[in-house]
């Protein structure tokens, strides 16, 4: 939430992102609170920019990313503008995709303290400028999610390294369900680390401002987690050796939770459960640069086909909710699909 006291110095055009830096901190503010604060190209580059001249910067201790408005941290990337550049033919998606995951990592390797303060909304891009950082701290009102296979896409923003490091197959069931989870299960998750409420926020940037060490600010929170009690079965079941595998796991069962998770995974694009589902397998063997290049083959591949430029159209633009997927089954999605989206690029490559 957009908080008081801000000296600016730096702005991207009409303000979607803001700079500020206070004592020791330097605060990032993302700010489009009418579009949950979705990311752009613009803003992308910017915060690429103040992060590099933040590293050089010796009286600049830690840094924290936050979101204004009330609803969101931030919702994901702009995935209108980039449906639209598919259909165009335009490079516009290429080159936020590209751009986008180097920031990624970027602050993967931050060597300063990297802090998000995530309330509302957090979902696909905007877990890839949170989770990679030292802390993660939500607040009680915070929602996170990975929902691209909705969408005809595949987790992003290095999903592939973070999903299939939470414990057990819960990165696997998050995946390919697009489950949002509560404060609780996104500490037990491990996509975020701390939870407090949003009214201690402002005492927190200050002592960070006086240069107080946010390992010192900061105690570990371990309430109740409903993920913890279903983490057997998720384990049991996502542990299967292919998507066809795990629904017929979810079918044998007999209590609704199952019966709720089968339906919602058919209802989401077959390729993209595909691409996903091998996603995340490969993502347990790669370094986190790896799976960065790995995701940009797979963006680049799939902005080719039918599925994400239909999904955001039944999504965010008719706002139908009947998207009319192709191939329309997983069976009729083939291993020369698969293997050729996770194809090298060549000289096309991310540059990490």
């Amino acid at each position: 939430m957009l908080m008081p006291r801000q000296r600016l110095i730096g702005r991207t055009d009409m303000d979607e992102v803001l700079f500020e830096k206070r004592g020791a901190v330097g605060i990032i503010t993302l700010n489009r609170p009418k579009a949950l604060n979705a990311l752009t190209l613009a803003m992308v580059r910017a915060m690429r920019a103040q992060l590099d001249a933040w590293a050089a910067d010796s009286a600049v201790a830690c840094v924290v990313i936050r979101g204004a408005g009330e609803r969101a941290f931030c919702a994901g990337g702009d995935i209108r503008a980039a449906a639209q550049s598919g259909r165009e033919g335009t490079s516009y998606a290429l080159d936020f995709w590209r751009e986008e995951y180097l920031f990624n990592a970027a602050i993967k390797h931050y060597e300063k303290p990297y802090l998000a303060l995530m309330h509302g909304i957090a979902m696909g891009g905007g877990l890839g400028v949170s989770v990679h950082g030292t802390y993660r701290i939500v607040d009680e009102t915070a929602l996170l999610a990975m929902p691209e296979t909705g969408i005809g896409f595949f987790p992003d923003v290095g999903g592939s390294w973070f999903l299939p490091r939470c414990p057990g197959e819960i990165g696997l069931y998050l995946a390919l369900t697009g489950a949002r989870l509560k404060p609780a299960d996104a500490l037990y998750a491990g996509l975020a680390t701390h939870l407090r409420r949003a009214e201690e926020w402002p005492a927190l940037l200050d002592a960070l401002a006086q240069g107080e060490s946010p390992a010192e600010l900061l105690s570990r929170d371990k309430p109740s987690a409903p993920l913890a009690k279903r983490r057997a079965k998720i384990d049991r079941i996502f542990a299967a050796q292919s998507v066809e595998a795990i629904l017929a796991g979810l079918d044998a069962e007999s209590d609704e939770w199952s019966r709720e998770t089968a339906a919602t995974i058919r209802t989401k694009s077959p390729t993209s459960l595909k691409l996903t589902f091998r996603e995340m397998r490969e993502g347990r063997k790669l370094s986190f640069d790896d799976c960065m290049r790995m995701e940009f083959r797979l963006s680049s591949r799939i902005l080719a086909g039918n599925d994400f430029t239909e999904g955001v159209r039944a999504a965010v633009i008719d706002k139908d909710g009947a998207p009319k997927w192709r191939p329309a089954t997983l069976g009729e999605v083939t291993a020369e699909t698969v293997d050729g989206a996770f194809a090298p690029l060549g000289s096309n490559e991310l540059p990490l």
